[in-house]
Parts: structure tokens; sequence; C-alpha cells
């Protein structure tokens, strides 16, 4: 318990903690204040995400580079699957599609691109292991081609399209699973020493294994409270705010979701660790499109009011497509400087004003 109070002290992010008893609180007190309880729901998932982060890399310290690489993969997206699956559980698909598309591209975008671009202005070029880019920017690639393929079904205008777009996604869901698995199997286990990065500086003491999984427990069930809240809100206080659901998700839940990670990434590429941003980054985004979406297509049939499939709307595909295209160009050469993460984030800043001048419920 005392490293768990030391870490929330040394660590100002942590001090939002405050937030979560106070969201559960008003939720009681004040169930209609829809506004209010968003906008403290958010201020409590950000440090909660962290939390959950910081107690995930101290359980893969315990386990070995294999098992470890094995739960950081399936267990970092954790706090966007949470909020997914409350979304999912309340039937907001529009929100649950948002979300994935967003955090895909919030993590190949926004937080490669700041990451280049924080590392850039205090190092003139940077340079990072290419093997692990090009990996995940294949996945990502495959994935978003995976993407397109109910949207071109939808549009041949079949007899019983809905039952063939289902079908579909159920087998687009398995072969991207498959595809998740063997990409583990392939850096973590046959071809391990082509993702080896050098390590600079001492790295911190873990976490005893009990804290750790303990803490891990603990903030999940925190986590699941709070979306709850979150998903609740989100839609009234969008309307509040003027924002599309698509907004919402794309880009409000996305970064949240992926706050921890990001403080990671980000301060990384300033301790001119860009091995360590790149895959954080990419690796995030690939695990979103090749883990949690193909699980909540799954999981719809059991936790939804009706099954999901992986139909997203042309906009979403194309940003998605243009992300990992760009996310592939850009990891080719293993060199970075600060203005090629300020391009990053300019494509990323198009995307999001033109989801915010959509109306709501015109995306869909």
């Amino acid at each position: 318990m005392g490293s768990l109070l030391s870490e929330i002290r040394r660590n100002p992010l942590l001090w939002m903690l405050a937030f979560v008893p106070i969201v559960l609180i008003a939720e009681k007190a004040a169930p209609d204040a829809h506004t209010a309880l968003f906008v403290l729901a958010v201020l409590a998932i950000v440090p909660l995400a962290a939390l959950l982060s910081h107690a995930t890399e101290a359980v893969a310290e315990k386990t070995g580079d294999a098992v470890g690489g094995l739960l950081n993969a399936t267990l970092g997206n954790l706090t966007e699957l949470i909020i997914a699956v409350t979304a999912l559980h309340a039937g907001q698909y529009m929100l649950v599609k948002a979300s994935i598309a967003g955090a895909i591209v919030t993590n190949s975008l926004f937080m490669l691109g700041a990451s280049f671009l924080l590392g850039g202005l205090k190092y003139h070029v940077q340079e990072y292991n290419r093997a692990g880019g090009r990996l995940q920017s294949g996945l990502l690639l495959m994935a978003t081609v995976a993407l397109l393929a109910p949207s071109a079904v939808a549009d041949l205008d079949l007899a019983h399209g809905e039952v063939v777009t289902q079908k579909l996604s159920i087998g687009l869901a398995v072969l991207l699973i498959i595809a998740y698995a063997l990409g583990l199997l392939f850096s973590l286990k046959t071809h391990k020493e082509l993702f080896a990065s050098e390590q600079h500086g001492e790295a911190e003491a873990p976490w005893p294994i009990g804290l750790a999984i303990g803490t891990l427990l603990g903030v999940t069930v925190l986590v699941a409270l709070v979306s709850e809240i979150f998903v609740e809100s989100v839609q009234k206080a969008a309307e509040t705010f003027g924002m599309s659901p698509a907004f919402v998700g794309f880009i409000i839940v996305a970064l949240v979701g992926a706050a921890a990670e990001m403080a990671v990434a980000f301060s990384a590429a300033r301790k001119n660790r860009l091995d360590m941003s790149v895959s954080i980054a990419l690796g995030s985004a690939s695990q979103i499109a090749l883990f949690v979406a193909p699980v909540l297509v799954l999981l719809s049939y059991v936790t939804g009011p009706k099954p999901m499939d992986l139909q997203f709307w042309p906009g979403a595909v194309t940003m998605v497509m243009v992300s990992a295209l760009t996310a592939s160009f850009i990891t080719n050469s293993g060199r970075s400087a600060w203005f090629i993460g300020a391009l990053l984030l300019f494509i990323y800043a198009i995307f999001a004003l033109t989801l915010y001048v959509v109306p709501p419920g015109s995306a869909a």
C-alpha cells in the first residue's frame, strides 16, 4: 500500500483520483445533471486509466517478456474496452463505433505526432527501430482493409443485406483476432530479436505483485462504474456542448481512454526513447483494430440489445485508412524530427474539426 500512496503523491495526474468519489456521489445526488456528470466522469476516468496502466506494467514486470508483452497488449486498452462495452450494453452503437475508429486515429496520428514533436523539440533528429513500426502499421493497414469490406457489401443493396453484413462481420472478427495472435507470436516469440530496443536509464522499482493485481482489479471495477455514468450522460451533454455522438466517441472518448498511455509515450520521447513511444502509439492502435473491435462484435451477441457489425460510416473508414497509410509511410524511415510530428497533428486537427462541425445525428 505504501508503494501505491507514494506513486499517487509523486504523480500529479493521480491527484485527480479525488474526482472518482465526487462523480459517484454526484450521480446519486443529482442523476439528471447530465452535463456536470459528463465532465466529472471524464476527469475521473483519466487518473483511473493512469493507475490501470501503472498496475498493468507492474504485473507484466513479474511475468517475463513473453507473458508480460501479452498482458500489456491485452490490458493496455482496457479503459477503452470497458467504456465501449458499457456503451454496447446501452445500445449506443454509434458511440461504440466512433470510439473504435477514434482510438485508432488518435493513437496513430495524435499520440505518434505529439511524441515526434515533443522529442524533436529537444533532439535535432531521433531514430527508432523501423521493424516495430512496420509491423504495427502493416497490421493496422490490414485491419483497415477488413473495415472496408462491410461498407462495400452494404453498397451492393443485396437482399437480406443486414444478415449478410452480420455474417461478414463475424467472419472478419475471427480473422482479425487470429491475425492479432499471430502478430504477438511473431514479435514476442519467433522473431523477437528484430524488435529489441536499447534501454536508457534505470527502470523504476516495480510494485509487489499482490499490490499490482489488487490495484488492477479494484481500478477495473471503478472504471466500469464511472464508465456507466459517462455513457448515460454523454448524449445529453453532447447536445449541450453542440457535439455529435461521432465527435464525442471519435475525439473525447479516444483522448480520455488513452491519457495514461500518452503520458508515458510523451515522457519517453523527451528522454530520447522513441522506440517506446512508437511502440505504444502504433501498438495501441493495432490492438484496437485487431482485438478490441472484433471482441466487441462478438460480445454484442451476449450483452447488446442486438448484434453489432463492422460497418462504419464512410467518413470514419476514410479517416482510419488515411491514418494507417500515413503511419505506414512515416515509420518507414526510422528517423523523425519535430516537423513530422507537427504534420501528423495537423492531419488529426483536420479530422477533429470536420467531425465537430457535423450536426448531431447526421453521421451514421
